[in-house]
């Protein structure tokens, strides 16, 4: 087990990609807590489903915007399961539109979840990882942040904001052992795609070279890559996940 005693933290991990990171990082041996804002039910059913395989798992709801809650949440996790060492800033939303027809409201809260949320929890954890001298940041990217699609003005300016976050803070934190990546997931098979997906039908499978589209747990085991010891020489970068998308290589 690549990361046995370690205890992790992931955002938005009740549904979807930060379903699949949840379950990752407890099969490889971490003590994970995971928070969450609406899906209670969701949540429970993975806490529930992984404390039944043995694994030690903490469910909390939390709004990833309200940096009071963030801090009350990582306080309660050091104090239940230990120092955290591993951080993955999963949650997100999106409110496309055509930015004539983007509401503030819909700008404002993308940014505020996307890009505030990886910000809070940050925050909130990056002095402890530099005291021990040992940590690992992950955030949840998008190829929307180079390769964007019209209507997403909101979305590609949160997940463009978090490269760039990702590199800087990088440079700041690796002097003490911290590391800090991103994953650039493509087109992913996830509630939060449901809309894009129905809509596109098969044009999507014929964009991507690998003909499929992402499943949660190819997102997940390169999740689990950066947070284990293999990856401790990598950091400020931007790892893409999207069976070759970004490449934007004609159909064939």
């Amino acid at each position: 087990m690549r990361l046995k005693d370690q205890v992790a933290l992931v955002t938005g991990g009740s549904r979807g990609i930060g379903r699949g990171i949840v379950k990752a990082l407890a099969a490889e041996g971490a003590k994970v807590a995971f928070v969450y804002r609406g899906s209670k039910e969701a949540a429970d059913s993975l806490a529930s489903e992984l404390t039944q395989a043995s694994s030690v798992v903490q469910a909390l709801q939390c709004d990833v915007t309200n940096a009071e809650e963030v801090q009350r949440s990582v306080e309660i996790v050091e104090k239940t399961l230990g120092a955290i060492n591993i951080l993955v800033n999963n949650a997100g939303i999106i409110h496309d539109d055509l930015f004539i027809r983007l509401e503030p409201k819909d700008w404002e809260s993308v940014l505020q979840t996307n890009l505030g949320g990886t910000f809070n929890f940050t925050k909130a954890v990056a002095y402890s990882m530099m005291r021990q001298r040992k940590g690992r940041i992950i955030n949840i990217s998008s190829v929307a942040a180079e390769h964007t699609n019209p209507g997403q003005t909101n979305y590609a300016a949160s997940k463009g904001a978090i490269n760039s976050f990702t590199r800087a803070l990088a440079v700041e934190l690796a002097s003490r052992g911290v590391t800090v990546n991103a994953i650039a997931p493509g087109f992913v098979e996830t509630e939060m795609t449901e809309a894009v997906r129905n809509k596109a039908g098969d044009i999507i499978k014929k964009m991507i070279p690998m003909r499929r589209l992402g499943q949660a747990d190819d997102i997940a085991k390169a999740a689990v890559f950066l947070a284990s010891d293999d990856a401790s020489y990598i950091t400020g970068q931007v790892l893409i996940v999207d069976g070759g998308i970004s490449l934007g290589a004609a159909p064939v």
